[in-house]
């Protein structure tokens, strides 16, 4: 409980801005401040983690996937459905820290299974939500590899 009470500013921040990269000072500082990290391990982790680890944006995009999938009726193999965990994977590492840009990165996914790009239209309309929800994991994720890290390193962390 005490990690999320740490890290709650930054959460709601990633929630209303809907970017990594945006609410990487009030990370920053919510890691330092509430958490105890030292500001080396910080500064490196977290703007690492803002650029290529987006835990959030592959979920989305391999529930999406599966979504569009059921939507259009399109029965799934075991080679589409591990192409699609691969590159929801792969895409979710190259999807910039803006607003809006995972469901870009969606039609890459959809289009390496085959999947109809079509099934977009049918998640553009509520992907502010779920933009935001996702940006809100990517920065819970980010926080604790954070804390991870600084416990490996001998750190002592605010409990």
């Amino acid at each position: 409980m005490w990690y999320f009470r740490g890290i709650r500013e930054a959460a709601i921040t990633a929630f209303v801005t809907r970017s990594s990269s945006g609410s990487l000072p009030v990370t920053l500082s919510n890691v330092r401040d509430n958490l105890g990290v030292s500001e080396g391990v910080s500064s490196f982790v977290l703007p690492l983690g803002a650029t290529i680890n987006m835990d959030g944006t592959a979920l989305y995009q391999g529930v999406c996937a599966l979504f569009v999938a059921q939507a259009f009726n399109v029965p799934l193999t075991l080679q589409m459905q591990l192409g699609i965990v691969i590159t929801a994977t792969l895409a979710s590492i190259g999807t910039a820290g803006v607003p809006g840009a995972g469901l870009i990165m969606l039609t890459l996914v959809l289009t390496s299974v085959g999947l109809p790009i079509e099934g977009i239209a049918l998640l553009a309309g509520i992907d502010v939500v779920l933009d935001a929800a996702r940006t809100c994991v990517n920065v819970m994720g980010d926080t604790a590899v954070c804390a991870v890290v600084a416990s490996t390193e001998g750190e002592e962390l605010k409990v």
